[in-house]
């Protein structure tokens, strides 16, 4: 009888960071985020804590799909005035 075959798989590890900006910040942070090739999820949440945003970043997201997302951010620049971006990196 052959011996079966243990297959594990491995976990990668995320850590996550917080920032805290101004609404007109805000753009501007998530585009420099977007372009750090570790990022795997962006959360913009308002200063009550409430989530407004969940922007799910894979290793294969363009332009074409990042302009709608963009778009949406700033918006949301436009109407908020201090908001907390959380960070998931591999």
């Amino acid at each position: 009888m052959p011996a079966k075959k243990k297959i594990t798989a491995e976990k990668k590890q995320t850590k996550t960071d917080s920032f805290q900006v101004k609404g007109d910040e805000l753009l501007k942070k998530v585009r420099s985020l977007i372009h750090e090739s570790n990022i795997r999820k962006i959360t913009i949440t308002n200063k009550e804590g409430k989530i407004i945003l969940v922007l799910p970043l894979t290793i294969g997201v363009v332009g074409a799909v990042l302009a709608p997302m963009l778009a949406a951010v700033g918006a949301i620049a436009a109407m908020v005035t201090e908001c907390t971006i959380t960070v998931e990196r591999e």
